[in-house]
């Protein structure tokens, strides 16, 4: 098991993947992860949707980067749950916090994953496609498999010009 700190730096998004398939077991593990995730009043407001090879490729269509969907394993749909929602500000940084759990178990396994924001455009399209209920909101998609890409080396700002201040 990698150090956390360590596995945060190496973690990076991954839009090239082999065909490899991912086992029910794993996906499993990975949607446990995100359940772990902290939410106000622990409301958990986030709901999944797995969609494997057979289904996937009719979300590809949605996003100018169908080439990462069409060559991803699985795809995980995120949604937030509004029946269980009591403070969407709240719950989106569940979500968001949910997702972070995902991704790094995802590495922590030696898969990739990219989170795709950019078809969020298509959201109502994608509900009505999977006739989903009222209630979901779709707030993420990911795409994984396992890597046919070496990572790409990280880099970020200098944390001095991060910190506005230390009390």
């Amino acid at each position: 098991m990698k150090d956390i700190l360590q596995l945060i730096k190496s973690r990076r998004s991954i839009r090239k993947f082999k065909k490899t398939s991912i086992s029910s077991k794993t996906i499993e593990k990975i949607l446990e992860a995100a359940s772990w995730a902290p939410s106000g009043l622990n409301n958990q407001p986030w709901r999944f949707l797995v969609l494997d090879e057979d289904e996937k490729d009719s979300l590809a269509h949605f996003t100018h980067y169908s080439y990462i969907i069409k060559g991803a394993n699985k795809i995980i749909l995120v949604f937030l749950d509004k029946k269980l929602s009591y403070s969407r500000e709240k719950d989106l940084m569940a979500i968001g916090a949910c997702i972070q759990n995902m991704l790094l178990f995802i590495h922590s396994r030696n898969l990739g994953a990219c989170w795709l924001g950019e078809i969020l455009n298509k959201r109502k399209e994608i509900k009505k496609l999977l006739k989903l209920p009222k209630n979901l909101e779709l707030k993420a998609v990911l795409a994984m498999g396992y890597s046919a890409e070496p990572a790409k080396k990280g880099k970020r700002k200098n944390l001095k010009n991060l910190i506005l201040k230390i009390f």
